[in-house]
């Protein structure tokens, strides 16, 4: 999107070409000029992106002090504005789309996403109630329905669209917490004699998500438990029932169980099986985030892995956004008791109140969360099943972990590199373990007269430096987390975009940078 010339533009008398109209909105002939020139500039972003550094090489602030410090008095060309997103915005962006990001989570966006994104722009509808959206209201049962389907789940499981899996756990927990039926709902919490501590159980490689649900919904973070996990970073369900036990006895009460299928660190798969027995036993909920795994079970030879017992479960939740090409944001909620959802949010004012004729078998958005207004998310997937198919997005799954186990193993054939966790999926959880003293022994074997702390020391300042130099280059950007208290570099497989020499040029990069690092 070139800048428009114009030699004259700043003269106070000058007519400005472009120029919006005094009142109203752009035109149609200027809408329909721009939209054509902004899908062609988006087409090229994504076909020239590998040009683009991953990681915005940028400093603090320097998109700040580019930019003027107040709004334009008088309106601006859409030319100049356009040609600013090109020349200011874009190089001050990590580029989430970049077939090389490998940092985080497994997420990109994808075209029929896009246009979905677009139409939902254009509609501007605020989903409350039926009646103002009808096709949002609709479509959302029908795009999870759907889904649902694709992931083998019981058709007793009603979905319903948030934003982020923060959001959806959130509103999860507090079903959970209405199916108590202790007038929580009028009575709240605070100044109740009559209420012990409300206890949740996670493990402790759970999302940070769940702490703050329980802060947000004022049951404080000392409501939350957390159970140990074993070896492979899954929650020790053995430990769960012995703390629930313990609880009980303590006169606390016990209601809600948050398994993790596909933890953040490693994407350990909890035994929601093993769970769910606890559950069942003590009537606990059982909520199950699945926010980056469980689009994987609608891969017919991942689902028994990632959604095994997944149909116990009261509630689950996942993020079409990470793993199932669709535009953040995008979060979904499947609770097998819907009316314990609604019982919990359902508040209509006067002014939403509408005939029954409008609320026969039909579901308003604005009753299942504490959000009034909600955007158009269904649209965007709905287009995304329909142009992809239940068989091409379980294709791209599929080559997604295949593409994370190539990469295990040149980690594994390597002695100069370990893994530090199993790779059930797309994420590649490993450490540089190089020769760190003349006589060529390896990070994991002693030094003559090291200590172990500060072997460990010089390890993890070692990867941590890797990994600094490595995205510093803008050819990749992986993250990193701590596991058995060592500093682990994460490489996570999911974009769209990414093919097998992406991943072979990131395991050459690494090792250049690891050979100039040591």
């Amino acid at each position: 999107m070139p800048r428009m010339k114009n030699d004259d533009r700043d003269a106070p008398d000058a007519p400005r070409p472009d120029a919006p109209p005094p009142t109203g909105d752009m035109s149609a002939e200027e809408f329909r000029r721009h939209g054509h020139a902004l899908i062609d500039w988006i087409s090229d972003y994504f076909t020239n992106i590998e040009a683009r550094p991953v990681l915005a090489q940028v400093k603090p602030r320097e998109l700040i002090e580019s930019l003027p410090t107040a709004a334009p008095a008088a309106g601006e060309p859409m030319d100049d504005i356009l040609a600013d997103v090109d020349k200011l915005i874009a190089p001050a962006l990590t580029h989430w789309n970049h077939p090389s990001f490998f940092a985080y989570f497994a997420t990109s966006t994808s075209a029929p996403g896009i246009f979905g994104e677009l139409l939902s722009a254009a509609f501007d509808v605020k989903s409350l109630l039926w009646r103002t959206a009808p096709a949002a209201a609709e479509l959302e049962e029908v795009a999870l329905s759907w889904l649902r389907q694709m992931l083998g789940l019981p058709d007793e499981f009603a979905g319903v669209i948030y934003d982020t899996a923060s959001v959806s756990s959130l509103h999860a927990i507090a079903a959970a917490r209405e199916h108590l039926a202790l007038d929580i709902r009028e009575q709240g919490l605070s100044g109740r004699p009559d209420l012990p501590l409300l206890r949740v159980y996670a493990s402790e490689q759970a999302h940070s998500s769940i702490d703050k649900a329980v802060i947000a919904l004022g049951l404080g973070q000392r409501s939350l438990r957390k159970i140990p996990a074993d070896a492979d970073f899954r929650m020790d369900a053995d430990a769960l029932a012995r703390a629930v036990e313990e609880d009980k006895r303590d006169g606390l009460l016990p209601f809600c169980v948050v398994a993790t299928v596909g933890t953040t660190s490693t994407t350990s798969i909890d035994p929601v099986a093993a769970i769910a027995d606890v559950c069942e036993r003590r009537k606990l909920w059982l909520h199950v985030d699945a926010a980056y795994a469980g689009s994987a079970g609608i891969v017919p030879e991942l689902r028994p892995l990632v959604l095994d017992a997944c149909e116990r479960a009261d509630s689950l939740t996942l993020n079409p956004h990470k793993w199932l090409f669709t535009p953040f944001d995008l979060s979904v909620l499947y609770c097998r008791r819907i009316e314990v959802l609604h019982r919990a949010f359902s508040l209509v004012p006067e002014y939403l109140r509408t005939p029954a004729a409008e609320t026969e078998g039909v579901r308003n958005g604005a009753d299942y969360g504490v959000q009034l207004g909600r955007r158009f998310r269904s649209l965007k997937l709905w287009m995304i099943l329909r142009y992809f198919g239940h068989d091409g997005l379980a294709a791209r799954i599929r080559e997604h972990c295949r593409l994370a186990r190539l990469f295990a193993s040149w980690v594994e054939a390597d002695p100069r590199w370990e893994l530090l966790a199993p790779v059930p999926l797309s994420v590649v959880c490993f450490r540089a373990v190089p020769p760190l003293n003349a006589a060529g022994e390896t990070g994991d074997a002693r030094a003559a007269g090291e200590p172990d702390d500060a072997r460990a020391a010089r390890l993890d300042a070692l990867n941590e430096r890797l990994m600094h130099a490595a995205n510093s280059t803008g050819a990749l950007f992986i993250s990193h987390t701590r596991l058995h208290g060592k500093f682990t570099l994460r490489l996570a497989v999911g974009n769209i975009r990414t093919t097998e020499e992406h991943v072979r040029r990131a395991w050459q990069l690494l090792n250049d940078t690891l050979h100039t690092t040591l």
